[in-house]
């Protein structure tokens, strides 16, 4: 596992060495292999020294450490161009105005220090990025691993892809159902709700966007009403609230509600969200089937099957590029509807169960100018769409 690398770490080395001299800020979920991705480039910059730091060291980061982090680069770039590298970013209390600040002075004085920021939470990033730092940044998005990656890395097929999802320190532990789990809700569920949205961000009811979370597992790829939530949920108090947790939850690379597409626009929140896992191990890492079990049950496997359709589109499709919803008209019902520009496709998921795909023509009915894309039986082959980007399919 070790020996593989992610195409990447060489985007960002060629866009370090060749580009303009930007910041190069790396978002995404939590155990991806940011860090990784990092201490690679590090170890193979020959322009000169590095300096390595994470905010999460110091408890709690303060503003003075990143400027003396800063400043110690400046320092360092005495003996050649430092690279400086500076992990969880986001935690740092109004860090994009003070990088903002260090940065264009870096410019005036003509320092030779190369930035890398990471971060693994994607609200605080995107709001000091869009306040502070508009032209200043180029941004690599580090998303969950894909059936590609999995497949060279561990050597999985896709069904284990399917079951295990694409974390690669949870690959270790596949042999082991119980502890694969463990490590799962242990080293990577928990730190991201922990960390990465209940310490960043005000949330006024903990337990129930913990409970959210783990309801929204355990109804992959499904639509579930706001009121059916509240009924679900204790002390859920209002469809405001939950959808604010929804978004949360998003930010950390967890949960996303898709909204409904209605006509030419996307519903408003009071309309029913699809519930979508950004990695199908956090699915099954709250089950209790083991592998065989998922497999033989049609329902459970299709599910399984069509969340990572809708997750594998929202790890690769940038935003606000493309708007990923879902679409239903009395029994009529469309998986996914992507949206980028003026270009529409509908998209159906098939995995063997019955059902037609009407859906898809009653929707271009009203939608003459959508394309659709059917995914799996009797359509593109699942490892086909798996292996490739998505911005490449819709074309």
């Amino acid at each position: 596992m070790h020996a593989y690398e992610r195409p990447l770490v060489r985007r960002i080395e060629h866009a370090l060495a060749t580009g303009p001299n930007l910041i190069h800020i790396v978002t995404g979920p939590r155990q991806v292999g940011k860090t990784t991705l990092a201490t690679t480039i590090a170890e193979r910059w020959s322009s000169g020294p590095v300096r390595f730091a994470a905010a999460d060291e110091m408890l709690p980061p303060t503003g003075e450490w990143l400027q003396t982090q800063w400043q110690l680069a400046r320092r360092d770039a005495r003996d050649g161009v430092c690279l400086l590298v500076l992990d969880e970013v986001q935690k740092i209390p109004s860090w994009s105005d003070i990088v903002k600040g260090l940065w264009d002075a870096d410019r005036r004085t003509r320092a030779r220090v190369k930035v890398l920021l990471l971060g693994s939470s994607a609200l605080p990033l995107a709001q000091g990025t869009s306040e502070s730092l508009t032209g200043r940044f180029l941004l690599h998005p580090c998303v969950h691993w894909g059936f590609s990656e999995c497949k060279t890395a561990f050597g999985w097929d896709l069904d284990q892809w399917l079951f295990y999802g694409g974390y690669p320190g949870a690959a270790l532990f596949a042999h082991d159902l119980k502890m694969w789990r463990t490590y799962v809700r242990d080293a990577l569920i928990e730190p991201a709700l922990a960390r990465d949205v209940l310490s960043l961000q005000r949330v006024t009811k903990p337990a129930l966007l913990r409970h959210l979370f783990a309801f929204a597992c355990h109804f992959p790829a499904q639509a579930v009403s706001y009121n059916k939530m509240l009924g679900q949920l204790q002390d859920a108090g209002n469809t405001t609230t939950l959808a604010h947790y929804l978004d949360l939850l998003e930010s950390a690379y967890l949960v996303t509600g898709l909204e409904r597409f209605s006509g030419n626009v996307v519903r408003s929140r009071g309309s029913t969200p699809k519930l979508i896992s950004w990695n199908n191990a956090l699915i099954n890492a709250l089950d209790l089937r083991s592998f065989e079990e998922a497999r033989e049950d049609r329902a459970v496997w299709g599910r399984l099957i069509e969340n990572a359709v809708g997750a594998h589109l929202l790890n690769h499709l940038p935003r606000p590029t493309y708007a990923v919803s879902w679409w239903r008209e009395g029994n009529d019902e469309v998986d996914f509807v992507v949206q980028g520009g003026k270009k529409m496709w509908a998209i159906e998921v098939k995995s063997g169960r019955s059902g037609s795909t009407s859906g898809l023509q009653v929707f271009r009915r009203g939608h003459p100018d959508a394309k659709s894309l059917l995914i799996g039986t009797g359509g593109m082959p699942l490892e086909e769409f798996f292996a490739a980007d998505p911005d490449d399919v819709l074309r």
